[in-house]
């Protein structure tokens, strides 16, 4: 029996599934939970796992940095220890892994159905590959390519510093420093807070009046979905500062899969995964984010052929926790 689990700030799926002598995998149950109710993952696992069940493997994508197979989730209370969890499940086979290093193994596991190329230019070539993800925050990894299979590495590439390209940039990096005490990373503008983050900042330069459907809220507020009402005005064209939001978060993103491109001299690829770029698929596509990708001077040429893959499979990193030990 294989436990697989993807533990994020908002939610957490777990599956159990068994593996037969041929080594075909069955799913045998999953099911999702509301992470907030919980105070700790053990509690999860009574509720989910069945009495009597004997595990012979786990491996869990968690949204947070594992070090030394610890982690504690960047957005739950929640402490997480692969030696513990051993004795918990009684199995010597637990592996920690970050979402990113679980959503980069699930990336591998994708069929064509469930991912769109963004590069008309795409052509297939081997190597390094690379994972970004924007979501509740933004996630990046990287799958290094031994010149046999891939191997994940996770980083906490969302967190390095907004780097801006043209003058409109340069007003919001200066925005963004005043609110966030003088640093601002990637993660503040190309995340789920970056829509709101970028709609403040057109309102406070007069870009157009502020929309009247968009609630004036923080993430404070329980329930706000003030960033999901700006992406869904902004796709539709319905509001001219939601519609202008999705364009810079477009640019932005992009900007940022170039820059991961380059680090990690991904010639095998970029997937973009996470949950919000299948919301937003139609502006991905639209040529403005595969142009912001390749505009980094000198090396224009090199991204110019570099695959740029959206994925709309949304468990990918259940899969990735999946195929670890399967």
């Amino acid at each position: 029996m294989i436990l697989a689990g993807d533990i994020g700030g908002t939610k957490t799926i777990l599956a159990l599934l068994s593996k037969n002598e041929h080594g075909l995998i069955a799913l045998q149950q999953e099911q999702t939970f509301s992470s907030v109710e919980f105070s700790e993952f053990d509690e999860v696992l009574d509720k989910f796992l069945p009495a009597g069940v004997k595990v012979d493997s786990a491996c869990f994508g968690v949204a947070g940095p594992v070090i030394g197979q610890r982690c504690e989730p960047t957005n739950l209370p929640w402490q997480l220890d692969a030696e513990a969890l051993k004795k918990t499940l009684r199995t010597d086979r637990v592996r920690l892994l970050n979402d990113l290093e679980a959503m980069a193994l699930g990336m591998l596991c994708l069929e064509p159905k469930d991912w769109v190329e963004l590069n008309p230019n795409a052509k297939l070539q081997a190597g390094n590959m690379a994972v970004i993800a924007a979501g509740t925050g933004l996630g990046e990894a990287i799958l290094y390519w031994d010149g046999v299979r891939h191997h994940p590495i996770a980083t906490e590439g969302g967190h390095c510093d907004f780097a801006a390209q043209t003058v409109q940039q340069d007003q919001l990096s200066n925005f963004l420093r005043k609110k966030y005490n003088g640093h601002v990373s990637f993660e503040r503008l190309v995340s789920g807070m970056g829509f709101g983050n970028i709609y403040d900042f057109l309102v406070e330069n007069y870009f157009a009046p502020p929309c009247p459907a968009v609630p004036d809220c923080t993430p404070s507020v329980y329930g706000c979905d003030r960033n999901a009402i700006i992406s869904r005005l902004g796709i539709n064209g319905e509001d001219p500062l939601c519609t202008e939001t999705i364009r810079i978060f477009v640019e932005l993103y992009g900007a940022e899969a170039g820059n991961l491109a380059l680090k990690s001299f991904a010639t095998g690829g970029v997937f973009i995964g996470g949950g919000i770029g299948p919301k937003i698929r139609s502006a991905l596509e639209s040529g403005k984010f595969i142009e912001a990708f390749k505009a980094k001077g000198r090396f224009s040429g090199f991204l110019d052929t570099v695959s740029v893959k959206l994925s709309l499979n949304p468990r990918t990193p259940l899969m990735g926790a999946i195929s670890y030990f399967g």
